[in-house]
C-alpha cells in the first residue's frame, strides 16, 4: 500500500514541487483540504479530499477540516504497539508517514495597518497546530514538515533512505514544530494582550504573562566579547526593523554593531526630518549630534563636537545620504552609518570604504513596543522612553526667563541628554552638542567632565540634566563655567537650593517635570 501523506498549508510556497515529487519519485498518496487541495488538483497532481477520506464534509465555511479521528488517530499510532494497530484495523484507519503543515498568517494579518480585532482572531489557526504538535509529539514513526524550506532537505533525505528518514532527522523536524506553534502561540497572546489591556482602561500595562519568541536571523561571531556566543533573533513573522534594514556594503554585523546601532537610531528617531540630523555615537553614548541647514553641515557639527571619540564610532543620519555628506563621511574611519536612504553617487563614494557597514533603515521612527532586561530568575519588562518633548508644559522656575531661542536649545539638549547614560549631562549651543558626560556615579563628576570638554565655548551654552540636582554645587560649577540656562526635571526635596543659586548667578532654568534615566 502506499504511504499517506497529509498537506495542509497556508503558504503554498513550493507546495505543487513537494507533491509531485512525493507522488512520482516515492509513490505517495496524498490527502489534502481546502485551498491546498485545489491547489494540487489545478497542478494535476491526484488527491484524497480529507472530507472524502474521513466521511465527514468541511463545515463552519471551512473552520473544520481535519479535526477528525481518522486523521488524528492516523497521525498519532504507533505501529510497533499491538493495540494502536488493532485500533488501526478496527476503525479502517491509515497511519501517516508524513504531514506537511503550517499555518494561517497570524503575524502577517496584524502587522497589516489597522486591522480589527476579529480580522485577527479569524487567523488563530486551530486544525493546523493540532495538526503539527500531534505530527511532533509521535515523530518516532512519522516527519513533521512545517516550513517550505524543509521540503528540499527532506526529499534528499528520503531519496538516500528510501523506506524512511533517519530518526535524528524527524527528530531535528519535531524541535522545529514545537518552536513553530510556541512561536504561533505567544503572537496571538501577546496581540491579544495589548489589544486587550488597551481596550480596557482599568486593565494593568504590563500583563499577568508575557513571553517572547525569535527566529534566529544570524549566527554572530562572538558577543560583547569574543569569550561570548551569540545570535540575533528577529521576533517577527517578517523581517522588520534591523533585520529588515538593507546592507548595502561593508563586513557583517556584530553584537556590538548592532547594539550600538539600535542607540544611534533612537537618538536619531528624537530628531523630526523637517531640520537634518546627524548622531555619532560610540559604546552607545552619543559623542556628537548636531543639526544643520544641510545633511552634510549637520554630518560636520556632529564629527566636530568630538573628533577624537567619533573615530571608530557609528554614525545615524535623518534623510538619505547625497554625495556631499557621504564625502564628508569617508574622511575618518566608522564603523557603521544608518540612514532612510542613500543615492548612487553617495554609494560609489562609501563604496571606496570598504568595510564601512551601511545600512539603510527606510523606517528609523518604529521602535520595539517592549523592552526587556534578564535578571536572575527573571526579566524585567517596560515600556520605552518615548516621553514627547512638551516645552509648552515645562516650568520656567527662576526669574530670567527663556526667549523662543533659548527654548530651542533646551529642547536640543534635552533630546540628546535622554540618550545618555545616567548620570547624564549635555552642554549644547547652536543645535550642537560641545560636551557630554556619562555614565558617572555622581552628577557632579558628570558635570566636571561635560564642561571640561566644552572649554571655553561652554561660555553663553545651555545645559541638560537628566536628573534632578540635589544641591546647587553643580549650578555654580556650570555658571562659574559660563553656562546661561538649565534644563532639568526638578522634583528634588531641595530645588529651592538650586533656583535659588541660579537666581543668584543671573542663569535661566527650566524644569521638565519628567527624567530620563538610563542605566
Amino acid at each position: 500500500m502506499a504511504r499517506l501523506a497529509l498537506l495542509s498549508v497556508s503558504d503554498k510556497t513550493g507546495l505543487v514541487e513537494l507533491a509531485r515529487a512525493l507522488v512520482n519519485q516515492f509513490e505517495f498518496e496524498i490527502l489534502s483540504s481546502g485551498g491546498t487541495a485545489r491547489t494540487l488538483t489545478e497542478a494535476g497532481i491526484a488527491v484524497t479530499r480529507v472530507s472524502d477520506y474521513t466521511g465527514s464534509p468541511e463545515i463552519l465555511g471551512g473552520r473544520v477540516k481535519t479535526l477528525h479521528p481518522r486523521i488524528h488517530g492516523g497521525i498519532l499510532a504507533r505501529p510497533d504497539l499491538p493495540e494502536d494497530q488493532a485500533d488501526l484495523a478496527a476503525n479502517h484507519l491509515r497511519p501517516f508517514d508524513l504531514v506537511v503543515v503550517n499555518l494561517y498568517p497570524f503575524e502577517q494579518t496584524i502587522a497589516r495597518p489597522g486591522v480589527s480585532l476579529p480580522e485577527a482572531v479569524e487567523q488563530i489557526d486551530i486544525g493546523g497546530p493540532t495538526l503539527v504538535r500531534a505530527a511532533a509529539k509521535n515523530h518516532a514513526y512519522l516527519t513533521i514538515l512545517c516550513q517550505p524550506a524543509q521540503y528540499a532537505p527532506y526529499l534528499e533525505a528520503l531519496a538516500a533512505h528510501p523506506e524512511q528518514v533517519p530518526l535524528a532527522f524527524r527528530q531535528a523536524c519535531a524541535r522545529v514544530a514545537f518552536a513553530h506553534t510556541a512561536a504561533y502561540d505567544q503572537a496571538i497572546a501577546t496581540y491579544l494582550s495589548r489589544t486587550l489591556t488597551a481596550a480596557d482602561p482599568d486593565a494593568s500595562t504590563m500583563p499577568p504573562q508575557w513571553g517572547m519568541v525569535g527566529q534566529r536571523h544570524a549566527s554572530l561571531r562572538y558577543g560583547e566579547n569574543p569569550h561570548q556566543p551569540a545570535a540575533w533573533y528577529s521576533t517577527a513573522a517578517t523581517p522588520t526593523g534591523w533585520a529588515g534594514a538593507l546592507q548595502v556594503q561593508g563586513k557583517e554585523l556584530s553584537y556590538n554593531n548592532l547594539v550600538d546601532l539600535e542607540a544611534a537610531r533612537r537618538i536619531i528617531a528624537d530628531f523630526p526630518t523637517d531640520q537634518p540630523a546627524a548622531a555619532v555615537l560610540k559604546h552607545t553614548n552619543p559623542c556628537g549630534v548636531a543639526l544643520g541647514q544641510t545633511l552634510a553641515s549637520a554630518y560636520q557639527r556632529a564629527y566636530g563636537a568630538d573628533p577624537v571619540s567619533a573615530f571608530g564610532g557609528i554614525v545615524a543620519l535623518n534623510r538619505p545620504i547625497d554625495s556631499e555628506t557621504a564625502q564628508q563621511l569617508t574622511g575618518t574611519f566608522l564603523e557603521c552609518i544608518v540612514a532612510p536612504g542613500c543615492d548612487l553617487q553617495a554609494q560609489e563614494i562609501l563604496a571606496q570604504k570598504s568595510n564601512l557597514r551601511l545600512l539603510l533603515l527606510e523606517d528609523l521612527y518604529s521602535g520595539p513596543k517592549q523592552e526587556v532586561k534578564a535578571i536572575s530568575g527573571g526579566f524585567l519588562l517596560q515600556t520605552p522612553d518615548r516621553s514627547p518633548d512638551q516645552p509648552t508644559t515645562w516650568e520656567r522656575v527662576t526669574t530670567a526667563q527663556p526667549d523662543p531661542a533659548d527654548l530651542a536649545e533646551l529642547v536640543f539638549a534635552w533630546r540628546v541628554v535622554k540618550h545618555v547614560k545616567s548620570n547624564a549631562i549635555v552642554i549644547a549651543h547652536q543645535h550642537q552638542t560641545l560636551g557630554i558626560g556619562a555614565g558617572q556615579m555622581n552628577r557632579v563628576g558628570s558635570v566636571q567632565i561635560a564642561l571640561a570638554q566644552a572649554g571655553d565655548k561652554a561660555r553663553g551654552a545651555v545645559l541638560a540634566s537628566d536628573g534632578f540636582f540635589p544641591f546647587e554645587d553643580s549650578v555654580r560649577t556650570a555658571a562659574a563655567a559660563g553656562i546661561r540656562a538649565i534644563v532639568q526635571p526638578g522634583g528634588s526635596r531641595r530645588d529651592r537650593e538650586s533656583i535659588q543659586a541660579a537666581n543668584e548667578l543671573g542663569l535661566i532654568m527650566v524644569f521638565t517635570g519628567v527624567r530620563h534615566f538610563l542605566h
